[in-house]
């Protein structure tokens, strides 16, 4: 059973990334799924509702994109269909001041203006509580049909219609391209065509100028009068900085509704509130809260909204949203909150995993001495390490949790290719070999990152211990909070791998448990932990234990190798089994060394080399599961 299916719109939506300026002015923008119902769909999902989305896609790069961030986010996309003549739509969107939010739309033709009544299937919407339409896709006949027929199946089966106004001129085909950040524009046929939908909802949710259009007056009171002599569905008037009121029945003045304020924030972004706003309010009202919480749930998700850039990406998760409510912000600007905004990353995170098996071939000084032993050139390693890629991606279907670690330097060709299997891919940027750390680019770290794409895990190897003298202590720990902040700032996920065991020095537990505690001082919240190869129990139990309590949101721990053989791996798997934060490996030359070694040298062909390696893999895994069980 779902609880909402969501209708209508869904675009890409290009954000500029400057800020304070005109949209002309912008030279950089970020990527995200938007569209009213569409963003809905997502922020209910978030916040723990089962949703749906039926729209309408382009067959081309963009309509992918937004079925696979639904995905995702947990959206149903079952019923979304691809439209083979028409074009995903696109919207340009800046912000400007808190008052100027310009925007372009480019929906002539666009595939969600094709949805029709065929695309609205009976027996979909029947497992559904509920069917959230909106206001743009009643501006033609073909997309009005589609949306009456969903509301007419929602009411043969008693489920809630929901309606969220939406009125933008500019969608319905008044005003000029440059006008689409107008929001209001009188229009008897509009108001008309609102007012045909309003008997069929059981609830309807609008702001000031949204209610005066579906009423047809000046008066935002004035007009909601006039609505409920068409319509007995719970009203939600959205009231900006007043919050909201909600009216169950009588609106003779303001006072007979439902009025729940909101608390002074900065307001960075308004687009795309409103639909945080509903996805909140849903969350209550579709769990049988009473109105009050309902509209202090959707308050809460509307000023986060608000503080952040983007609009779907914006909206907050169940664990967040909960944290908010009861704990509040010391923060006038909400998304300067560290500890808020570490609950939003972590909580909302693009994969979540369960499991991680990576093969690690990022690997440089060893395999440049292999190579240089064998009069092999840096073109030789590539291609050995697009034989490792095709190693990780033959066994995928086994192992769906399969991933890699490649870098861009001798493993380029894998690393390209890497990207057409959806399989997790961690990104070396320490400089390879060097003592003490050093990262590529480190002096511009931000702009390094934002060409990387966004499914790369950032990884780096620290080469640090506690007792380090004082001087390089705070060296790498600068590193590695510079680099940590510039992957918030692309939103890069970040794996740190601790090694104790360098220059001569051993493997040290403490030392490893005492650098975790260290980082977690500095602000640093990796979002993969890489750790050496223990085999003690209560190690692992400590580490787990410590981890959790400083950032119980944390993707995870995966066990580095170290070249090690299989029977210390064992143990190894073994002293883990019962910390279900250690989530898998990362491990290298333990798989791969023996066949690099004899290809380098033509002793082995591509595909003996790819044997050696898918078995030492296998192997790995079975042993992992073999612990697990």
């Amino acid at each position: 059973m779902l609880d909402v299916i969501c209708i209508g719109r869904s675009s890409v939506d290009l954000y500029g990334d400057q800020v304070n300026g005109k949209l002309e002015d912008m030279s950089s923008f970020s990527k995200y799924v938007g569209g009213s119902p569409t963003n809905i769909s997502i922020g209910c999902s978030r916040l723990g509702l089962k949703s749906a989305l039926i729209t309408r896609v382009g067959n081309e790069h963009m309509g992918r994109f937004v079925i696979e961030q639904l995905r995702r986010e947990g959206v149903n996309v079952s019923n979304i269909k691809t439209d083979k003549d028409r074009l995903t739509a696109l919207v340009l969107l800046g912000i400007k001041s808190q008052d100027q939010f310009p925007l372009i739309f480019f929906r002539e033709n666009c595939a969600d203006m094709a949805l029709c009544e065929d695309d609205i299937e009976e027996d979909f919407i029947k497992i559904s509580k509920s069917v959230l339409v909106t206001g743009t896709h009643f501006s033609t006949k073909t997309v009005s049909d589609a949306s009456f027929k969903a509301m007419k199946i929602a009411k043969k089966f008693n489920k809630e219609v929901i309606l969220d106004i939406d009125y933008r001129p500019n969608l319905w085909e008044m005003g000029k391209h440059n006008e689409g950040e107008s929001r209001f524009k009188e229009n008897l046929s509009v108001t008309n065509h609102i007012q045909n939908i309003l008997s069929y909802c059981t609830l309807i949710v609008g702001t000031e100028e949204e209610w005066n259009i579906a009423g047809g007056q000046n008066d935002t009171l004035e007009s909601m009068k006039v609505c409920r002599k068409i319509s007995k569905a719970i009203f939600v008037c959205k009231r900006g900085s007043l919050g909201c009121t909600v009216f169950k029945d009588d609106i003779s003045n303001w006072s007979n509704g439902i009025t729940v304020p909101v608390r002074e924030i900065e307001i960075f972004n308004v687009l795309g509130a409103g639909d945080g706003f509903m996805a909140g309010f849903l969350k209550g009202w579709l769990k049988g809260e009473e109105l009050r919480k309902c509209s202090e749930l959707a308050n809460a998700c509307g000023a986060l909204a608000v503080s952040r850039h983007g609009c779907a990406p914006s909206y907050p998760s169940v664990e967040e949203l909960n944290y908010f409510i009861s704990f509040g912000s010391n923060e006038y600007s909400l998304r300067k909150d560290k500890k808020l905004e570490q609950i939003h990353w972590s909580t909302n995170r693009r994969v979540k995993y369960s499991q991680l098996f990576a093969f690690a071939f990022d690997h440089r000084k060893q395999f440049l001495n292999w190579a240089k032993k064998s009069n092999k050139t840096e073109n030789d390693i590539d291609i050995f390490k697009t034989l490792a890629l095709e190693v990780a991606v033959s066994l995928k279907k086994d192992f769906p949790n399969i991933g890699i670690l490649v870098d861009d330097e001798l493993g380029r060709s894998a690393l390209q290719k890497a990207s057409d299997y959806g399989m997790w891919i961690g990104r070396p940027i320490e400089v390879s070999g060097k003592y003490p750390l050093e990262l590529t680019n480190e002096q511009n770290l931000t702009a390094y990152l934002s060409k990387w794409p966004i499914n790369h895990c950032v990884k780096v190897l620290a080469p640090m211990r506690m007792d380090d003298n004082l001087e390089l202590k705070i060296q790498n720990e600068n590193k590695i909070l510079s680099l940590y902040n510039a992957c918030r700032n692309t939103n890069h996920e970040f794996l740190l791998e601790i090694i104790t065991g360098y220059s001569k020095k051993n493997t040290d537990p403490e030392q490893i448990v005492e650098l975790i505690k260290r980082f977690y001082e500095l602000g640093i919240f990796p979002d993969w932990w890489k750790i050496e190869p223990v085999k003690d129990k209560n190690f692992w139990k400590m580490t787990c234990e410590f981890v959790n309590s400083n950032d119980p949101y944390t993707n995870g721990v995966v066990i580095l190798g170290k070249d090690t053989d299989q029977e210390h791996m064992i143990d190894v798997f073994n002293a883990t089994q019962k910390e279900k934060l250690i989530k898998g490996f990362a491990i290298g030359r333990t798989i791969f060394s023996e066949a690099a070694k004899k290809w380098l040298n033509d002793e082995i062909s591509n595909d003996y080399a790819k044997d050696i390696m898918s078995n030492k893999l296998k192997k790995l895994i079975k042993i992992w599961e073999n612990s697990r069980n």
